[in-house]
């Protein structure tokens, strides 16, 4: 009806809302790799270049120091003999791996310790990555080469040849043998840090 007042209407006004965001470059996500997980594995890749430097040094020290003379019974008939690293290329070979490994772990431990107090990444790029985790796997498996055919003549001159004359030569040249053996030793060892840093490397390339 044209007398009838329709009733006001009441508008309701909404408080407006501010829709949140979600950024990358805040202070909880920073889009960057964890920079303290990171900074361990710089620090422990570089301990263990410093243990495999010292390690593969001991190697080459033990087998380059290697010499003894001394006197063998063969039939009653004592002869004088002497024995020194370089008369094996097992040996030899031995002590030019080593040596190469001590000089690639120098240089890797400089330049993680330089970019360590620099505060910076210690592996720089993917790249670099690459090229540590080849060399370091190539030289895991020198050591391991180096290290078998040592041992393997190794265990010659300690058994001597069975049904033959040739008797067990570490029984006069006992300090030989001894320096042998514990070089040998060390080159395991440093094949397995150099296995471990190519694993942690691995690591660093599947994170970053």
């Amino acid at each position: 009806m044209n007398g009838q007042k329709n009733p006001p209407e009441v508008g309701i006004q909404m408080p407006e809302t501010k829709s949140a965001t979600i950024t990358t470059s805040g202070p909880l996500v920073s889009g960057r790799p964890d920079q303290n997980g990171r900074r361990k594995s710089d620090v422990a890749q570089a301990i263990l270049r410093l243990v495999c430097l010292i390690s593969s040094t001991m190697a080459v020290s033990f087998m380059a120091t290697a010499e003894e003379a001394g006197t063998i019974s063969i039939y009653g008939f004592h002869i004088p003999v002497s024995s020194k690293w370089s008369f094996s290329d097992s040996f030899e070979y031995l002590v030019g791996i080593s040596a190469a490994v001590a000089a690639h772990s120098l240089l890797q431990l400089l330049l993680s310790a330089l970019r360590l107090l620099r505060k910076s990444p210690g592996i720089p790029s993917r790249n670099h990555a690459w090229l540590i985790f080849a060399g370091d796997q190539a030289f895991a498996y020198a050591m391991m080469s180096a290290g078998s055919a040592a041992s393997g003549v190794t265990n010659l001159n300690r058994t001597g040849i069975r049904h033959s004359a040739l008797p067990n030569f570490c029984k006069p040249l006992h300090r030989f043998c001894d320096r042998i053996a514990v070089s040998v030793a060390f080159t395991f060892f440093s094949c397995f840090l150099l296995a471990t840093s190519a694993v942690l490397d691995v690591i660093w390339l599947s994170k970053y």
